[in-house]
């Protein structure tokens, strides 16, 4: 497998620099550097301490990934919003967790890429979940086909510069129309659920009020941090937890979840350095449960 970029810069470059530029975490280029992958500029192999001239091609050669055998092939549904060589969006069912445990050992959406990538007869048969939602939570995930993908966008999910944005039906009227929650949050132990608490790390929830009735507010919400439940948390502290999320006190609903879903995405893209941004429409459990309630 191969990646190339044509460097646009006005001075050389070292190639180690470029590659932090762009993206690459150490790791990956240390592997590369000691032998697992090949560094070319203008199509000849080079030391890593190589300088890249504007406008030449520098490409990295790197060896597939092998299936790993612990994760099982799924040959169950899988709904692609968008593909290329290096990445996978994929938009994901209430119901299904994102990544194998003790409950759902064969069927999650990485069972699932995996089999959809085997059945594609592709070499790279690891693929990387680079964004995750709990089960009951729907919409968009990020999967890198490759490990070489799953480095170059790391740095955008460690500095937060990923655009993650859900939306969420919420119990009660919510008085302000914008707001940032500023909460820590904290494992409680032995359980699932988390908890406010002031030795809880930094978590960070921005969020607008879309739509208001009776007693349900619908709100985007912008994560600008990544903990668990986090959604989830801030808005019971703000005694206005998510419909249908009974772990935090959420009124019960036919649907027998809690209403959230992950509606846009957005990221730059480190092979084409384009700007891609994917939305996810409202699933019809929100429209029903808002008609419904308000009488209509």
């Amino acid at each position: 497998m191969e990646n190339t970029w044509i460097y646009r810069g006005s001075e050389p470059i070292k190639i180690k620099k470029y590659l932090q530029e762009l993206g690459m975490g150490h790791r990956l280029f240390n592997e590369i550097k000691k032998g697992q992958g090949t560094f070319l500029v203008d199509h000849r192999p080079v030391r890593p301490t190589t300088k890249v001239l504007p406008n030449q091609p520098l490409t990295i050669q790197v060896q597939p990934e092998p299936a790993d055998p612990t994760v099982a092939i799924s040959d169950q549904p899988l709904k692609v919003v968008y593909e290329d060589d290096n990445w996978l969006v994929v938009d994901k069912p209430v119901g299904v967790s994102s990544i194998p445990g003790p409950s759902t050992p064969n069927d999650t959406i990485l069972n699932r890429v995996k089999g959809y990538l085997t059945a594609q007869g592709a070499e790279d048969l690891q693929p990387h979940l680079i964004t995750r939602l709990d089960r009951d939570t729907s919409g968009l995930l990020l999967v890198a086909k490759h490990h070489v993908a799953s480095s170059m966008i790391s740095q955008q999910v460690q500095q937060h510069r990923m655009l993650k944005e859900y939306t969420a039906l919420i119990a009660g009227r919510l008085a302000d129309d914008h707001g940032l929650i500023d909460q820590p949050i904290a494992r409680r132990p032995d359980q699932a659920q988390r908890v406010i608490a002031e030795d809880g790390q930094r978590a960070l929830t921005e969020y607008w009020a879309e739509k208001r009735g009776t007693d349900w507010t619908l709100v985007r919400i912008q994560l600008h941090t990544g903990r668990t439940h986090q959604i989830r948390v801030h808005f019971a502290y703000l005694g206005h937890p998510l419909i249908g999320d009974a772990l935090y006190g959420g009124p019960a609903t036919a649907a027998g979840h809690q209403l959230l879903h992950a509606a846009k995405l957005s990221f730059k893209d480190p092979f084409t350095l384009r700007q891609l941004t994917f939305t996810s429409p409202l699933p019809a459990a929100f429209e029903e449960l808002m008609e419904k309630v308000s009488g209509k």
